[in-house]
């Protein structure tokens, strides 16, 4: 099943239709249990709940070993002489990563009078300054990478952790086998997966109401524990450095840029049939994506066939993020993928002063560009259609005017809109673990299989429960 995922990763499109539904018939077979979720995300026309269906067979097995192995051990959660909530980050990404770019922030804000902030890596420690600076921030940061999953299950729990929260769920060297263990009272999916886990594993999943609308929470296993504007954080503490010039980053001269930094996986047929032809359509007009060796011929390859210049695809360089941000001012507009959105590429194009152009679906992966988007008060740039979606994109880059009035307005609203406030934020996230920590004590379990539950934080208003028998906090 692996070679679904190596063959999108390398844009190696032929057969697609043919290996698409085998993907389609696997999640009823036996052997969905070897098809990765992840692979799922970037899939046109896998569901919500396909992917659900997916994360639950993916499971199965674990899930009914690590049942028995809960029961050996006995975990129990006493209530500790503290009013401070311990929280708990599980990761592999707590050092130079995405990840730890979009959450150190976080983490620096978290109100230490009323949180104690716990991490649990099990990446390598590369020495770099994210590393240290997330070690300094941490009340405690514990290194159990050599620890087997039982042993750090028990560390947890000895620690006593109120809230342990999940930052991978089926990415690339995720260790589900610890939250499957529940070494904590409440286990919370976070950040690092864009969707379910399926049953039996985290009590709630944050997100927003634009990722998850309320008529969604069947497709999800968690109860949705909703941020007011967007479930993506973005700091304001990365310096944007110097712009260099084009031939510096290896762009023309002249000409419009359109960029996508997003990973190849993420980049489907149908989107770009939409980048060639605007390639084809906007004079002189170059596409600025991230170098992927394996991936780049295949690219120039496919923009061959659809008959555009080969030269008018640019590749840059996996930079280190000060340098990725200085470069990204060069772009004139991002183009999103579908249906798998940008994330951090999304959040730092718009830090960097490019405005982003998406085309929602319906699964959270799908919609995240467009949170980012609302939260930065530029939802005319969400499309309702994959023809908007070009009509967008080609307007912007025909009409220098237009562009130079939306860069403007995104430069006023990069430091007065929700998106990039990890203060107000940050405020919102705590809400969202008092409310968890409240339930639990109370005895108030999260959603059963199926049900409907919601966190909801709206504006200033309180802490709410949405649910079947309509309880209120």
């Amino acid at each position: 099943m692996d070679s679904f995922g190596r063959k999108r990763s390398m844009c190696e499109w032929s057969d697609l239709d043919a290996d698409d539904l085998a993907l389609n018939a696997a999640l009823t077979d036996d052997i969905g249990h070897r098809l990765s979720p992840f692979h799922l995300l970037s899939v046109p026309g896998i569901s919500a709940l396909q992917q659900r269906a997916c994360s639950e067979l993916w499971t199965r097995d674990r899930r009914s070993v690590a049942h028995d192995e809960r029961a050996a051990r006995g975990f129990s959660y006493p209530a500790r002489n503290s009013r401070k909530i311990r929280l708990g980050y599980l990761s592999n990404d707590l050092q130079e990563h995405a990840t730890a770019h979009l959450l150190v922030e976080v983490l620096e804000a978290h109100a230490r009078d009323d949180f104690e902030v716990f991490a649990y890596s099990f990446g390598a420690d590369d020495g770099l300054p994210m590393r240290r600076r997330l070690m300094a921030t941490c009340d405690r940061f514990v290194d159990i990478a050599a620890m087997d999953d039982r042993a750090a299950a028990e560390l947890i729990h000895d620690d006593g952790v109120d809230i342990l929260i999940d930052l991978k769920g089926f990415t690339a060297r995720a260790r589900t086998g610890i939250v499957l263990l529940r070494p904590a009272p409440v286990i919370v999916s976070y950040l690092g997966y864009p969707g379910t886990m399926g049953a039996g594993i985290c009590d709630y999943l944050i997100t927003d109401q634009f990722l998850t609308p309320a008529g969604s929470a069947p497709e999800y296993a968690e109860a949705l524990a909703y941020m007011p504007h967007t479930y993506h954080p973005h700091g304001r503490g990365t310096p944007v450095g110097k712009k260099p010039r084009r031939r510096e980053a290896g762009l023309p001269d002249h000409g419009f840029v359109f960029c996508c930094f997003n990973q190849p996986y993420k980049i489907s047929p149908e989107i770009f049939d939409i980048w060639c032809r605007l390639l084809a359509l906007v004079p002189d007009s170059v596409l600025w994506l991230l170098d992927h060796p394996q991936a780049a011929g295949n690219l120039r390859g496919e923009v061959i066939r659809r008959g555009v210049d080969a030269r008018r695809l640019i590749f840059g360089a996996n930079l280190p993020q000060e340098e990725h941000l200085a470069r990204l001012q060069l772009a004139d507009l991002m183009l999103d993928t579908a249906p798998f959105n940008a994330h951090t590429t999304a959040s730092d194009a718009l830090w960097a002063g490019v405005p982003l152009v998406t085309c929602p679906g319906t699964t959270f992966p799908s919609r995240v560009a467009g949170s980012i988007l609302h939260a930065v008060g530029l939802g005319d740039l969400v499309a309702d259609s994959l023809d908007h979606y070009f009509d967008l994109a080609f307007s912007l880059a025909i009409e220098p005017d237009r562009l130079a009035a939306l860069k403007a307005r995104l430069s006023d609203n990069r430091l007065v809109r929700p998106l990039f406030d990890v203060a107000a934020y940050t405020l919102g996230l705590e809400e969202l673990y008092r409310a968890m920590v409240v339930r639990h004590r109370a005895r108030l379990q999260p959603s059963a299989v199926g049900a409907c539950s919601f966190l909801n934080l709206e504006g200033d208003s309180p802490i709410r429960l949405i649910q079947s028998d309509r309880i209120a906090l």
